[in-house]
């Protein structure tokens, strides 16, 4: 037995069918080394999706490639956006253009395939595990672009061959090895509004010999923010009706009487006044004293890069080789949003009648409100990733079968460090509007005057009177919160610290058992044990609940298992008529969790060729997702739910007027929204905070995946290929991230008792209050369905090579159920919100000599959103819609329209060994179809939506 280093695709020619032909080894391949045997055995190579190495690269399984010429071919340049932008994704998970997230995955880039959720979606790198958070998310932005050589996509599950995780598909990212010479690569582009900015330096350096070869990669990416007031659609929080798109949490404080009535108004002080005294005082009626929170937040995040990547292969014996991988990355991401709304009545901090910015003159306390404008909230956040592998491959013969093997060790680091900005000390705020007085100095301090032993003074040492009334940009600067003194005193600087950690002890074995009629019969078995260990830690502040960053509990936990699977792939026909191919592929896996205990998970496939031109294929397989150490050992947490939709609500609520609302609330009752007033829309962001958390007796979820497809490469139409393959995929058992909404909803709407005892609300005004906890738990279940429909063609004139590519995921199914009572109907989530009936991509494509065009088309369709009840209609379009799941009920919707982005490259291949690009995303600058509910977004767009004209340039050198 030998190496051999000849690179894969000199030693492979086939033709791409579809996108699902796919190679996913390391590069290693083995092969015969018999004289006979040379013209006619091809390397065994590894594809994704199954541990068998095999010479035959098209599977039972529906696999899509990415290359690296995909890559290059458009304006995208990280792994994410080159993720992101396929048919079969689903929405961003965490999105940039979310400001508002600020968790231990906030600045990371996170792939949901089929909308099932990223936590469904299993991310390999060069077949090994991607580290995770401790939420069980998987950061592809660790992973430089530079360094890429394809990416495969496989829709189909495959928890049987790659264990937990792997239940809506799996992404395995190919790494460049065998690399000699050296490459450099610079990229630059803006918007054309002139914003976000965004560069990339990289270079590739390689080496390879006789036994071996090392690749280095590095690699710098920024990209700059972009502000939610540099766009028409996120200016406003609801475009088109700017009176919703303020809150009365200004960066001018109000005041009003404790107990007053939701409805009784509040009063700031005139424009230019110091807030001092009784006088100069107006209600809270112009537009102009109230904020708009957009004009402080990022719409697009921005973030900073550093990747560091090495590759090495050297060969110890003629049938040993030692294969290591080693990266490193430092991601630095920050956003901002608006100063902190803070209200008294939700921290306890009513101003005191003593305080000397009393506007009552004294005669009593009084409630107020300030938006901590001057210092608004930031979020830094630091991600430092380890990742190491190290390998021994090799191959041995008993008699004239073949076997192949490996040995190894992955290991991942995760080092996260947040740093938060412009949120209030709770205990500080109390005491800066408490009593304070002008002492016989003249100065301003805290306390209260003449109150102490023998008549003297009694002064809180260090504190730092504030006069939350005095606007910003108005007034006196002293004791405002432009104050540099009052700002030290009222805001802390609080750290978080997050670490996870992954261990993977692997073996393989694969090979040959016996030549049957129809070929050989092929198998592999494996064994596994990984640790996962991690947690995140707040703020000591931010768990005693100090802070308005809201309080949050430490999260910390471990788990391991072992796993051994086995793999067969049976040849049963070959060469007859109806039949040139039949072969029945099996696999199986048991897992061990020291958590919950066992689980084994089984998938079959079968592959049919009736004739050369035509491949039918179809899988079933069986699949589970474990509890995250998030999901068994995180803390709670406080939360101001942002979109709350109380039922009884008589504007909006849907069951407004019922006996069981009737038996909660009072007469007229109305949803308060921030600030303690009535909601002005169907949803809204609550007064006070809920409280979320974790479970530690959840169970894995449990899955099942089919798809049946075929692959048809017609030999009269050469260099054309149609491939359509059905999928679903059921989940059951599904770990659910309950909410207020959900809770609310199935008490008053589904009338299920058991889910009204989860909340209560005040005695007097009906509002929900704080006691208010949800968290993650087993029930019901998750079904989607499907087409997938992928046609290449490729065209060589005199003219040039012409090539076409479409890609169209069509979704005929979402159901979900997030509970266990047989009498609550499913929702139906296909075509509302951010769930697109339909994706789908076109790409045409011209080379001639060196110079080259695409031109490509993303096309997402239109759904629904819940009205907002704006109060004119019109962004109502369906004001009569009902459904099943809505049990007779009218649930208005509005319709929103479908958008189609175009993007353009020129290329030329310059003579000097060099490669010139210019294009545009986006290029006809459409704007984002405006959603109110704002999917994946703080903004009223889809998160996954481009946000205007991207122009680019990119200049690639090689030596």
């Amino acid at each position: 037995m030998t190496l051999k280093t000849t690179k894969l695709r000199d030693a492979i020619s086939f033709a791409l069918v579809s996108g699902a032909t796919v190679i996913a080894g390391t590069g290693v391949a083995f092969a015969q080394d018999s004289s006979e045997q040379q013209a006619t055995t091809l390397d065994r190579i590894e594809v994704t999706g199954s541990r068998i190495r095999q010479v035959d690269v098209e599977t039972a399984q529906p696999v899509v490639m990415i290359s690296r010429e995909d890559i290059q071919a458009g304006g995208f340049n990280t792994v994410a956006d080159i993720l992101q932008n396929i048919p079969s994704a689903g929405s961003p998970t965490f999105s940039r253009t979310s400001p508002l997230t600020a968790n231990a995955e906030a600045g990371g880039q996170y792939i949901d395939l089929r909308n099932l959720g990223a936590q469904r979606t299993l991310v390999l790198v060069n077949g090994k595990r991607l580290g995770i958070s401790p939420d069980g998310f998987q950061d592809v932005s660790t992973i430089p672009a530079s360094m890429v050589e394809r990416i495969d996509v496989l829709k189909d599950g495959a928890s049987s061959i790659y264990g937990s995780d792997a239940m809506a598909g799996v992404i395995n990212i190919i790494t460049r090895s065998n690399f000699e010479g050296a490459e450099v690569n610079a990229y630059l582009g803006q918007f054309g509004q002139g914003d976000g900015q965004k560069q990339s330096y990289d270079f590739v350096v390689g080496m390879t010999g006789d036994r071996g070869s090392v690749t280095i990669g590095a690699e710098y990416h920024n990209e700059d923010g972009v502000w939610a007031r540099n766009r028409w659609f996120s200016r406003d929080s609801y475009p088109g009706y700017p009176e919703y798109s303020t809150t009365p949490v200004g960066q001018w404080g109000n005041w009003r009487l404790p107990g007053s009535a939701p409805s009784d108004p509040w009063f700031v002080a005139d424009r230019g006044s110091d807030a001092l005294g009784t006088d100069g005082w107006h209600e809270q009626m112009n537009p102009e004293d109230r904020s708009i929170p957009s004009d402080q937040m990022h719409a697009l995040t921005p973030l900073e890069r550093r990747s560091l990547f090495a590759n090495v292969n050297y060969d110890l014996t003629d049938s040993i080789r030692f294969v290591s991988d080693l990266s490193y990355t430092k991601r630095e991401s920050s956003r901002q949003i608006a100063g902190y709304p803070t209200q008294s009545g939700a921290i306890g901090a009513p101003m005191s009648a003593d305080s000397y910015f009393n506007p009552t003159g004294g005669t009593s306390a009084v409630d107020w409100r300030r938006r901590g404008w001057e210092v608004p909230r930031t979020t830094d956040t630091t991600q430092t990733t380890w990742r190491f592998t190290a390998a021994l491959q090799g191959s041995f013969d008993i008699g004239e079968r073949y076997f192949d093997w490996d040995v190894g060790y992955m290991f991942n680091e995760n080092d996260l460090q947040i740093v938060n900005n412009g949120n209030f000390f709770i205990p500080n705020v109390r005491r800066a509007v408490g009593p304070s007085f002008v002492n016989g100095q003249g100065q301003l301090v805290c306390g209260t005057q003449g109150t102490g032993p023998n008549g003297a003074d009694e002064v809180i040492a260090g504190c730092v009177p504030w006069n939350p009334f005095a606007g910003f940009g108005t007034g006196a600067v002293e004791n405002s919160l432009a104050d540099p003194a009052v700002q030290a005193y009222l805001f802390k600087q609080e750290h978080a610290l997050g670490r996870t950690e992954t261990n993977n002890y692997f073996a393989n074995l694969a090979g040959s058992i016996a030549t049957l009629p129809a070929g050989d019969l092929g198998f592999a078995v494996g064994y596994e044990h990984r640790k996962e260990e991690g947690g995140f830690t707040p703020d000591a502040i931010a768990q005693s609940g100090d802070s308005t960053n809201l309080a949050s509990g430490p999260t910390y936990g471990s788990y391991s298992l072992d796993e051994v699977y086995a793999e067969l792939n049976v040849p049963i026909l070959a060469d007859i008529a109806g039949a040139k191919e039949l072969s029945l592929s099996i696999a199986s896996r048991y897992s061990d969790f020291d958590t919950f205990g066992d689980t084994t998970n089984n998938k079959f496939g079968l592959k049919w060729r009736p004739i050369d031109d035509l491949l039918v294929r179809a899988t079933w397989a069986e699949g589970f997702r474990a509890p995250t150490i998030g999901d068994l050992y995180g803390g709670t947490s406080q939360t101001f739910f942002r979109g709350f939709s109380d039922p009884c609500d008589t504007v909006f609520g849907p069951a407004a007027g019922s006996a069981r609302c009737l038996q909660d609330v009072p007469v007229g009752y109305r949803q308060l929204e921030q600030g303690f007033i009535p909601t002005r829309t169907a949803a809204s962001q609550t007064p006070v905070p809920f409280v979320s958390g974790s479970n530690p007796f959840l169970e894995p979820e449990t899955s099942e995946s089919k798809t049946i497809g075929f692959v048809y490469s017609p030999s009269y139409v050469e260099g054309l290929s149609v491939a359509l393959d059905w999928w679903n995929i059921r989940i059951e058992n599904t770990v659910v991230s309950d909410s207020p909404n959900d809770i609310l909803s199935d008490c008053y709407i589904s009338l299920i008792e058991s889910r009204c005892d989860m909340f209560s609300r005040d005695p007097s005004q009906g509002y929900i209050v704080s006691q208010l906890q949800y968290g993650s738990r087993n029930a019901g279940y998750a079904e989607t369905e499907g087409f997938d429909l992928d046609v290449n063609y490729k065209l060589d004139t005199d003219y040039g090579r012409f090539g076409v590519r479409w890609a169209t995921t069509y979704v005929s199914l979402y159901e979900i159920k997030s509970t266990n009572d047989p009498e609550t109907i499913p929702g139906q989530a296909n075509g509302f919100g951010s769930n697109f009936r339909v994706r789908s991509n076109l790409n045409l494509s011209w080379n001639y000599n060196d110079f080259g065009i695409t031109y490509g088309m993303r096309y997402n369709s239109g759904t629904k959103e819940e009205c907002m009840g704006f109060g004119d209609g019109a962004h109502c379009s369906l004001p009569n819609y009902q459904a099943p799941d809505t049990l007779g009920k009218v649930v208005p919707q509005n319709e929103v329209g479908s958008v189609t982005f175009s993007d353009l490259q020129f290329s030329w291949n310059a003579p000097w060994n060099a490669r010139i690009a210019v294009g545009a995303n986006n290029v006809f600058d459409r704007d984002p179809p405006i959603y109110y509910t704002q999917p994946n977004s703080g903004f009223a767009f889809y998160g996954g939506h481009d946000i205007g004209r991207f122009v680019y340039a990119r200049y690639t050198q090689k030596f």
